[in-house]
């Protein structure tokens, strides 16, 4: 790999529990590539009277704090680029926003489902967008926000990113891998599809022209660059505003052999591919295709992942009781006798509350031992991951025709050891785990190439990737 130059850029990553800010160091000719995390924050939804949403005006407030930072860490930084979660979006009328965006959690999305299934059958959506039914999607948020009569006022929409990209340059734009996620953009041309929008009787004047990883938002308003203390003229870069396309840039993977798991909050388990699958077998088994860097496909499906975890442990610290998560992971890993393994995708762990009770509702409704202590109930979370991991991968192995040799997990499940070894184990492949640090890594080595410090393909990105963090080997053992 070559670069022109050496530079540093700033990634802004903003996943559903906490957002982060982090400099990046690349130089193509030398080959190195580091990172200096400057800022990291909370975020997570606020129940307000009209439904769970986001605190973005917050959030805005602390990846700005963060920025400016950066920015007097490394006053040289030479672009910024933005991802964050997937579907979400913000409305606008002009330059306001138009209340904080709904959180993808909210209970609105059931009748949002109903309605558009009622104009437009699963089976023909899946042949235009490629998206597995997920209820959040953001054409069923759009079909409940109809309702609400705000979607008319609105004269711009724009994902949770674009947003925070409009806040920083004035630019309306929509990147197309977090596009490709609303369902309403053709899985085959890869633009807004206005027949379907305006079937679903949506304003097509809302949607922000698309723009592709590496192309430039613009530069800097000029307030919020005195207010970055950042030089004049500086460009916000998009990048795969997906998190998790982001997440795949920085796989250290060799597409034709091997899948990916981006394990944070949900588990994104997949195969990346030239040309998207929207065969029935792969509606059938809920497979989505969205847009990545460079055009590739991730075809992939969407697990619960460690959402099962974390919201199972705030609920035991509902009442000031604090959990150390790695003794309880150690806890976990001491358990012996056999625990259930229920279904990760099982619906009703969707919502917020009380996980370990709703397990438990899961066990005795088909006559299976319920966990009966906390580190029983986390080998249980666990092992139903690794479970739900494998299967995955055995099934976009058989429906994309990639015979996968190795899984690579990314992400912050990669530091989860007895996660690892247990997909590794279940799925009777070796793991390789890290970075963790992947979707700031892809952010960051996509603004780069866009800058020039380095260049080449995917294959070269990830090559990098490879020579500056090196993943750790779990291989599979009988289970």
């Amino acid at each position: 790999m070559s670069g022109t130059s050496a530079g540093t850029v700033a990634a802004v990553d903003l996943g559903a529990t906490s957002g982060r800010v982090i400099l990046g160091h690349v130089d193509g000719r030398a080959g190195t590539l580091a990172l200096d995390h400057v800022a990291r924050f909370p975020n997570g939804p606020v129940r307000l009277a009209s439904g769970l949403h986001w605190d973005f005006t917050g959030l805005t407030r602390d990846l700005t704090a963060g920025l400016a930072e950066a920015f007097r860490r490394d006053p040289s930084a030479a672009s910024i680029g933005v991802d964050s979660w997937a579907v979400d979006y913000g409305l606008l009328r002009g330059d306001r926003m138009l209340g904080e965006p709904f959180h993808y959690r909210d209970e609105r999305n059931d009748r949002g489902v109903d309605a558009v299934h009622g104009i437009v059958p699963f089976d023909e959506l899946y042949r235009r967008n490629g998206l597995q039914f997920l209820p959040f999607n953001t054409l069923y948020q759009l079909a409940a926000e109809r309702e609400s009569g705000w979607l008319g006022v609105a004269d711009s929409l724009l994902l949770m990113p674009d947003l925070v990209g409009f806040q920083l340059t004035g630019s309306r734009l929509a990147e197309r891998t977090n596009a490709s996620t609303t369902g309403l953009v053709g899985v085959a041309s890869g633009e807004w599809d206005d027949e379907l929008i305006e079937r679903l009787g949506l304003p097509a004047s809302v949607f922000a022209p698309l723009v592709s990883p590496g192309e430039s938002f613009g530069p800097l308003r000029a307030a919020v660059a005195a207010e970055l203390g950042a030089p004049s003229g500086i460009e916000v870069v998009a990048v795969g505003s997906h998190d998790t396309a982001s997440a795949v840039v920085a796989v250290p993977m060799r597409a034709e052999s091997a899948a990916y798991i981006s394990c944070g909050t949900w588990g994104l388990v997949g195969v990346e591919l030239e040309q998207p699958v929207t065969t029935d077998a792969a509606r059938e088994a809920n497979f989505t295709n969205e847009g990545g860097v460079d055009g590739r496909v991730r075809f992939l499906h969407n697990v619960m992942g460690l959402w099962l975890l974390s919201e199972s442990v705030r609920w035991w610290e509902r009442d000031g009781e604090r959990i150390d998560l790695s003794e309880l992971l150690a806890a976990a890993a001491s358990v012996t006798g056999p625990v259930a393994v229920f279904d990760a995708d099982d619906p009703r762990f969707l919502s917020p509350g009380d996980l370990p009770g709703r397990i438990a509702e899961w066990c005795a409704e088909r006559g299976v031992a319920a966990p009966a202590s906390r580190a029983e109930f986390t080998r249980s979370i666990v092992e139903s991951l690794a479970e739900a991991f494998a299967g995955a991968v055995r099934t976009a192995s058989v429906l994309s025709g990639v015979d996968v040799e190795t899984i690579h997990v990314v992400g912050g499940g990669s530091l989860n050891e007895l996660l690892c070894q247990r997909t590794a184990d279940r799925a009777g492949l070796p793991v390789l785990a890290g970075p963790v640090e992947a979707t700031a890594i892809g952010n960051v080595l996509v603004q780069a190439r866009a800058q020039g410090f380095v260049d080449g393909d995917l294959e070269a990105l990830r090559a990098l990737v490879a020579q500056a963090f090196a993943p750790r080997r779990y291989e599979p053992v009988g289970r």
